[in-house]
């Protein structure tokens, strides 16, 4: 069967694939079982009707071959009565040939004188025959001493009976004589259509009760195929709404933490910065003793403007909702090596098509925690960043050279505060974030997103 025709058959219903397979299995089932059927039926037929035409035939043909009981021939007189038997008598004119057997399968007498004191090959019928059991066929004229019955052109009987002595009961000869079957062969016609009807009308009930049960099951499915296909439906929509919706939250709250960035840049920080300016003013006009004080709070100023400077930039991605990715990135891995004093490889293999805003903003993100844990882990030791879209699949891998995990994080083992945020910010998308020990062989530890872009809007 080529792909073609398994693809229409996966198209039909339940029931008409059983309508069809059923079908043919019934159609061959009904052949075969007519065949039977049929074949048991024309055998008792054609048994019973040789039977009783055996013993009808006996009680003429027995007297007159008592005489085979001490001798191989009949005698003249037996020979002639035999003929006018069924020349001259109604019997006749049912039995249009004979043959007298003896041992060693030679034919004594016969309504074909040509074969008389001939000996033939014995058949299984004969065989049978001696062995005490009528047998019977018909129209199977193919044995070579039926040529003359074979020119007749009639429907014919072949019945084989044993010739019994009287005395003794013992086999003494086979009788072999060919009755005329034209009601026989219209009543094996008719008892077959008989039986072929019959089969036909059971196997037909049969195919149509469990066709009737396996359509009844083939509608409850397609039902609830329907209802299952409506309710999938229903569900990815909503999977793709609440997608959606944590997507936009996520890319407000990226907004809201620029603007926090940018605030306190603005505010705080340059607050602190007139700050430490006043008190070096300050120093001036001040003792001596006042001035290590003042250099203390200078210094806690300083670092406190610097921490706020730090947090101001981890908050906010620049310009990533304007600029292209690859050169945010670039960027963010820029400022961390100038920061951290450390090298960061760097490989991204992007399509053009763009990415959705807040696909760019996870990728952010996980690139800026993935080397903030390994500056902070692994002492910035073979730091790597690997971005790969294959298709609709999105890859980021941020590695490190370090010791390892001892042992991974599970699902619910949960991450630190970074990395859960992060995780649940993937997930909303329909993503998947696993910290885990490298997967190329290398000692070292690996942040890893996969994204499917195929359910971001």
């Amino acid at each position: 069967m080529s792909h073609t025709d398994l693809s229409r058959w996966s198209q039909l219903s339940l029931a008409q694939q059983f309508a069809l397979a059923g079908g043919l299995v019934m159609l061959l089932a009904t052949v075969i079982v007519g065949f039977w059927v049929s074949g048991r039926i024309e055998d008792v037929v054609v048994r019973n009707t040789a039977n009783a035409t055996a013993l009808y035939m006996e009680s003429f043909i027995a007297p007159l071959s008592q005489d085979l009981a001490t001798q191989d021939h009949l005698s003249p007189g037996n020979l002639n009565a035999l003929e006018r038997l069924l020349d001259e008598t109604p019997l006749g004119q049912r039995v249009v040939a004979f043959k007298i057997w003896v041992k060693g399968a030679r034919v004594i007498a016969s309504s074909d004188p040509a074969i008389v004191g001939k000996t033939f090959e014995p058949t299984e019928n004969l065989k049978a025959a001696w062995a005490g059991v009528v047998r019977a066929d018909f129209n199977d004229l193919g044995d070579a001493e039926n040529a003359a019955e074979q020119d007749l052109n009639l429907p014919l009987l072949e019945i084989y009976a044993p010739i019994r002595e009287r005395s003794s009961g013992n086999i003494i000869a086979v009788a072999e004589f060919y009755e005329i079957g034209t009601q026989l062969k219209a009543d094996l016609v008719k008892a077959r259509m008989t039986s072929w009807a019959a089969v036909a009308l059971v196997m037909a009930a049969i195919w149509g009760c469990l066709f009737a049960v396996v359509l009844r099951g083939s509608r409850t499915i397609d039902r609830q195929v329907v209802d299952l296909t409506e309710m999938a439906a229903r569900n990815v929509t909503l999977r793709l709404r609440v997608q959606g919706a944590a997507a936009r939250f996520s890319a407000l709250n990226d907004q809201a933490l620029r603007r926090i960035g940018a605030d306190l840049h603005d505010g705080p920080a340059q607050l602190m910065g007139f700050a430490a300016l006043r008190l070096d003013a300050l120093r001036k006009e001040a003792g001596e003793k006042a001035r290590g004080e003042i250099d203390s709070i200078e210094k806690a100023v300083r670092e406190a403007m610097q921490e706020i400077r730090n947090i101001s930039r981890g908050v906010s991605l620049p310009d990533i909702d304007r600029r292209p990715l690859l050169d945010v990135l670039h960027g963010l891995v820029d400022a961390h090596a100038a920061r951290t004093g450390s090298e960061v490889s760097f490989r991204a293999d992007l399509s053009e098509v763009p990415l959705p805003l807040v696909v760019r903003l996870c990728v952010g993100r996980v690139v800026q925690e993935g080397l903030t844990n390994a500056w902070r882990h692994a002492g910035g030791k073979g730091q790597a960043v690997v971005i790969a879209r294959e298709g609709d699949v999105l890859r980021v891998t941020v590695r490190d050279a370090g010791a390892g995990l001892v042992v991974e994080p599970g699902p619910e083992d949960g991450y630190g505060l970074g990395l859960a945020g992060l995780a649940g910010r993937v997930e909303s998308l329909g993503g998947q974030l696993t910290l885990r020990n490298r997967q190329d062989g290398v000692t070292g530890t690996e942040l890893a997103m996969v994204i499917d872009l195929r359910g971001v809007e």
